[in-house]
């Protein structure tokens, strides 16, 4: 509605602290302001009339015009006092509401002018409707406030003008001040009622939940007294039974422990309700026993006690190259690990996963790392763990449930700082129906794992302090965990390595397990490499490791059984007698160029690995066929490589319908051993090609490389042990995708000094290099 026209009134304009005053409203202010005080003398002076204003903010000492609402009302003193402390005590009655329009600021005294607020009346009849709604309404309000007497209530029958109503209603309600002023400062009399309906209805609620929870506080108050008496008196009889000794020895004693335990107070508080309910149980339930367990459980995890982590990287370094040989590049990324973690003094980062194959060192390299940082060292194996509650743990409404092994593990070592080997992550049983490994997700998660929840010990616990690492011997885990870890790749040892690693590591360690002197045993380095390449097949150490070991206990038994023997000597005529008949004799590579047999290299869980194809095409009607216990991926690359020589048919001066006339048949042998994987392309193609064409190949090649239908070779994985297999088989040349040149780098300078690496991008450059007979001539 619109304000009707009326003068302006200069006067005294006195800024209130967190107070609203409305028309009608007759109320004591205490004054103690020295710019209010003059403001009062000059009103007084006049003519009692004063304008009251309230302030935006409390905390503003003096306020400027910015600072202060627009609109207040205009007021009358009525009493003044002054008092002893030199406060003055006005009583004020407020007559209308005004808005200022200027505020002048002469000596820090607010002199301004106002203007008189007017709203128009409703008709008589809506005037009649909203009085008996608005009434109604404070009535239903007044039922939950008792300040509110039933003289109030009946004092505003008498009130007939709708806005002196809602102005004396408003001052009844603890509103909030930015309440009280939207009351006072809207015109349209229907949307001040409207508001103030509102704020009725939203205090009548308040109290309503307000009610409910004395309500029941009251109800928990008497349960707990209730409660205290029947202790109490239980506590009597069995006394009077002589019963409670052992009973309140056990209770005194897990009480100690949990004060003792230093976790957390809220944490604390749950465990002692669960010690009081144990305590009132049978001693001989299923029940007691399930509780007392878990008290116990709880008691036993580590909630505030580390070790001291050592820091110097220097100290660090001299550990890891004590215990593991060569390495150089992981070495390097677990210092700069362990450097990041020293300057931020936390755990927060990736999880280191370590991949290799069996017997590079792994394992042990985590408890090297533990070692050199001060750790104490957890290992768990999750090889076959397939139920999510062998890593969260199971809950208690189950009988025999305990934790899942993450927190037995912390709890049985008792620090929560320890460095936490998950080994063989890889091997982990992944079904849908209870997938273990989406439960440690949350666990590798930095971000996610400060608040871990057990199943069975239902509290959050901080695993952030703990130091994770995951070891595995392939990439197939799942890509959620996969992305939670950084991978450093172990790759395998060279001949000369596992030399080096069993004069240093391998020979000093036998010989003190088997209880043997430095003077009782001699091995030749012929014997020592003979070992290696006859006696063990693998990338790491550990059945180099096994051998030497057989070896140290034959020569203890015979130096006890026969006293005159003071050493032996192995070497490569008398190993035979020590470790028996030779294991791997190599019959991969060919003596001399034939048809259709070529030399793969492969990548298996164990290292790189030779791997002889060999294809023959006889007279037949087209029938391929193909043997070897092949996966579905090689089968795929058969295919692919008979194409590929269709579309060469031309270049290869062969018949175009060759493959409807003749069969084919390609066969890799250890057919018991399955085989799969992309990479062994160009090897099929070019056997294949060489039994067509009669041409045969070059017994001196080894190759790798997958192909693709128009000819293309494309990248492979695994290149470095692949050329470490072929090194160790004496291969002189190799072929492998021009697109894998980079990995050349990671391969030592010595390897490639003796083999000749060639680089290519298509079929045509393939068989060109590896055929007796250039075929395309």
């Amino acid at each position: 509605m619109k304000e009707k026209k009326s003068k302006y009134i200069k006067i005294p304009i006195l800024p209130l602290r967190d107070t609203v005053i409305y028309p009608y409203m007759v109320i004591p202010l205490f004054v103690g302001r020295k710019q209010s005080m003059k403001l009062i003398n000059i009103s007084i002076k006049k003519n009692k009339k004063i304008m009251l204003i309230t302030q935006k903010k409390y905390s503003i000492e003096e306020p400027k015009i910015k600072d202060l609402y627009k609109i207040g009302t205009l007021s009358s003193i009525i009493q003044l006092l002054k008092l002893p402390d030199g406060t003055v005590k006005i009583l004020i009655e407020g007559k209308k509401r005004a808005k200022i329009i200027d505020l002048g600021n002469k000596k820090n005294n607010f002199i301004g002018k106002i203007k008189i607020i007017h709203s128009k009346k409703l008709k008589k009849k809506e005037n009649k409707i909203w009085k008996r709604t608005i009434i109604n309404q404070f009535k239903k309000y007044s039922k939950f406030n008792d300040k509110i007497s039933l003289d109030i209530i009946n004092s505003l029958d008498k009130i007939n003008n709708i806005n002196k109503l809602i102005d004396t209603i408003a001052n009844y309600i603890p509103l909030k001040l930015i309440n009280k002023q939207k009351i006072l400062e809207e015109i349209n009399i229907e949307k001040r009622l409207e508001f103030l309906m509102i704020m009725l209805e939203s205090e009548i609620k308040l109290f309503t939940i307000e009610q409910k929870i004395r309500i029941r506080i009251k109800q928990q108050m008497e349960k707990n007294q209730k409660e205290y008496y029947l202790t109490e008196q239980l506590k009597a009889i069995q006394k009077e039974l002589g019963k409670n000794k052992k009973d309140l020895n056990e209770y005194s004693i897990l009480k100690k422990k949990i004060l003792n335990s230093k976790m957390p107070k809220k944490i604390e508080i749950e465990i002692i309700n669960e010690l009081k309910r144990f305590r009132l149980m049978p001693y001989m339930s299923s029940e007691t026993t399930v509780v007392r367990s878990y008290i116990e459980w709880m008691i036993k995890v580590p909630w505030k006690n580390k070790t001291k982590i050592q820091k110097k990287l220097s100290t660090a370094l001299l550990i890891l190259n004590k215990n593991h040989y060569g390495l150089e590049n992981v070495k390097n990324r677990i210092l700069e690990y362990l450097a990041v973690q020293n300057r931020m003094n936390k755990i927060k980062g990736p999880i280191l996963c370590l991949v290799g194959p069996p017997g590079v060192g792994k394992t042990s390299l985590g408890k090297s790392i533990a070692k050199a940082t001060g750790r104490k060292y957890i290992r768990m194996s999750l090889g076959g763990i397939k139920d999510e509650s062998e890593i969260r743990g199971h809950r208690r409404t189950y009988i025999g449930s305990m934790p899942g092994k993450i927190m037995q593990n912390i709890s049985n070592i008792g620090v929560k700082n320890p460095l936490f080997l998950l080994d063989e992550i890889d091997k982990m049983s992944y079904e849908n129906q209870s997938d273990a490994s989406s439960a440690l997700l949350e666990v590798l998660d930095p971000e996610q794992n400060y608040s871990f929840n057990d199943h069975y010990l239902e509290v959050n616990y901080d695993l952030s302090e703990v130091m994770f690492i995951a070891t595995a011997n392939s990439l197939n885990i799942p890509t959620p965990l996969l992305d939670r870890m950084e991978i450093i790749k172990l790759p395998g040892y060279t001949e000369e390595e596992k030399i080096k690693i069993y004069n240093s590591y391998l020979k000093p360690k036998q010989i003190k397990e088997n209880a043997l002197k430095n003077n009782e045993i001699s091995i030749t380095k012929k014997a020592v490499i003979k070992i290696i390449r006859q006696y063990t097949k693998e990338s790491g150490v550990r059945n180099l490791e096994k051998k030497i070991s057989k070896i140290c206990r034959k020569i203890v038994k015979k130096i006890l059984l026969n006293k005159k023997i003071k050493k032996i000597k192995i070497n490569t005529k008398n190993l035979e007698k020590y470790l028996g008949i030779k294991k791997n004799i190599s019959t991969k590579i060919n003596k001399k160029n034939e048809i259709g047999q070529v030399i793969g290299l492969a990548w298996t869980n164990f290292g790189g690995e030779l791997l002889k194809i060999q294809s023959a095409c006889i007279k037949g009607k087209g029938k391929l066929s193909f043997t070897g216990y092949l996966g579905k991926v090689m089968k795929e690359s058969i295919q692919t490589a008979i194409t590929v020589i269709r579309t060469q048919a031309k270049k290869l001066k062969i018949s175009t319908n060759f493959y409807e006339k003749n069969d084919i048949h390609v066969h890799i042998p250890e057919g018991a051993t399955p085989k799969d994987g992309p990479s062994a392309g160009i090897s099929i193609c070019t056997s294949i090609t060489s039994s067509i064409t009669k041409n045969p190949v070059k017994h001196t090649f080894a190759m790798t490389g997958e192909i693709t239908l128009n000819g293309n070779v494309i990248a492979i994985g695994g290149l470095r042990e692949k050329i470490l297999a072929a090194y160790q088989e004496k291969i002189k040349n190799i072929i492998i995708p021009k697109e894998n040149k980079k990995d050349l780098k990671k391969i030592s300078k010595k390897i490639l000094s003796k083999i000749k690496i060639y680089l290519v991008q298509n079929i045509k450059e393939v068989l060109k290099l590896s055929l007796e007979n250039d075929p395309y001539k």
